[in-house]
């Protein structure tokens, strides 16, 4: 029994792609997928659905945004949160069969059930890499330099990388790490009174703030400055920034975040050092950095500053028959062109008017329309119209297939 007051309308924080926009987000999920085999990354994948019990512990304060229910079986179960901690399991899980160092990334969807707001939603692409089994800042720095080289290889003028390293912050409480992460977001008063509200007294909320603000760089930060000196990338493309807190639990050692001068969404990268992420969820040692690239907000920066090209459909030519006689051989003319690798679109209904065809291919986007009728059929030729100049020329087949490979 249909209700009729039930609209046809998407989840709040969920959202339906048109072909101009999936198209676009499949544009940039290849470019990023190619940048991190670039890099020597393998993929993995790992479920949607896990145990409750996984992610419980390991987040931190945004534990409330976890999409948790009991399934059938009566198990508390969650959808993916973030795709570290399930990669964790799985190395964990498959220690004996991986060749450390282990390289991997990861292009999934993860959940969260937080308010929506531009670049944020309730379901998202994550993209993620990571390296397991070294405890080596030189590790971190490859990642960082990983995390910039993606933004340079994708055509942003400028990206800048905030570097921090949670060993500095090893004398701060956690619920104070939690809320100076948020400095840019609120100003330092609003750090203070966040602290205050998580029960620190106001002169101790001062005194963290004000420790952190002052920290200078270690070791490791300075490894990691040189490797991307070394790597050649702008010295204005990094930085340490001691007020990068990260607000992750299981981060223990370098942090951080790529910021794109000129988008005023936030930040588009975190990372951090999870050494005993590995431990605490599989009893195994297994030191790890790794990052998550926000997907969403990437796309919007590369929109915004004109980066990212502009779809309407990926067809190349649609072939418009013009009555049932010249069906077949509009079919043996549309695999010819498909076995030349041009996009080629049938139109399903040789009956169908051409000036309706043209309407329909204008308003798709393709760029060229062949035509073929009676006297097309007996030449064994098409006439070929350009949609965008409206011109249009008889052509071989053969001519049709280099000038559309061309």
């Amino acid at each position: 029994m249909t209700n009729n007051n039930l609209k046809a309308t998407t989840l709040k924080g969920f959202r339906d792609f048109p072909p101009s926009q999936a198209l676009q987000r499949q544009w940039l999920e290849k470019k990023i997928r190619r940048i991190f085999e670039l890099w020597g990354y393998d993929p993995i994948e790992t479920p949607t659905l896990e145990s409750l019990g996984l992610f419980s512990g390991q987040i931190g304060e945004d534990e409330k945004l976890f999409f948790s229910f009991e399934d059938q079986g009566g198990r508390q179960v969650a959808l993916r949160y973030d795709q570290t901690v399930p990669t964790c399991r799985f190395v964990g899980q498959n220690r004996q069969q991986l060749a450390f160092p282990f390289k991997r990334y990861q292009i999934q969807p993860a959940f969260r059930a937080e308010k929506p707001q531009k670049g944020r939603y309730r379901e998202f692409l994550q993209c993620d890499a990571d390296i397991f089994g070294l405890d080596s800042p030189l590790a971190d720095a490859e990642l960082i330099a990983l995390s910039l080289d993606i933004f340079r290889r994708l055509g942003f003028p400028k990206a800048k990388v905030l570097i921090n390293d949670r060993q500095l912050l090893k004398d701060i409480p956690y619920p104070a790490i939690a809320a100076i992460d948020k400095l840019n977001k609120i100003g330092p008063s609003g750090v203070i009174k966040e602290m205050i509200g998580k029960g620190i007294n106001e002169n101790d909320a001062k005194q963290y703030l004000q420790t952190i603000q002052n920290l200078k760089p270690n070791q490791t930060i300075n490894t990691i400055l040189d490797y991307l000196k070394q790597l050649g990338f702008p010295s204005d493309w990094y930085q340490f920034d001691p007020t990068i807190a990260r607000s992750f639990s299981y981060s223990t050692g370098p942090i951080w975040e790529v910021v794109i001068p000129g988008f005023d969404g936030g930040s588009v990268l975190g990372g951090e050092r999870f050494d005993k992420l590995v431990l605490d969820i599989s009893g195994q040692e297994v030191p790890a950095t790794g990052f998550g690239l926000g997907f969403d907000r990437t796309l919007e920066a590369a929109i915004q500053l004109g980066i990212a090209p502009q779809f309407s459909t990926l067809s190349s030519v649609l072939i418009s028959p013009l009555d049932s006689n010249s069906l077949s051989y509009s079919l043996a003319v549309s695999q010819q062109l498909r076995d030349a690798g041009i996009n080629t679109e049938l139109y399903p209904d040789p009956n169908t008017k051409i000036q309706k065809q043209l309407k329909y291919a204008n308003k798709k986007g393709i760029p060229f329309v062949a035509i073929i009728g009676d006297q097309e059929l007996k030449d064994k030729t098409v006439t070929l119209k350009d949609m965008t100049k409206g011109a249009q020329e008889t052509l071989l087949v053969s001519e049709l297939v280099s000038k559309l490979s061309s």
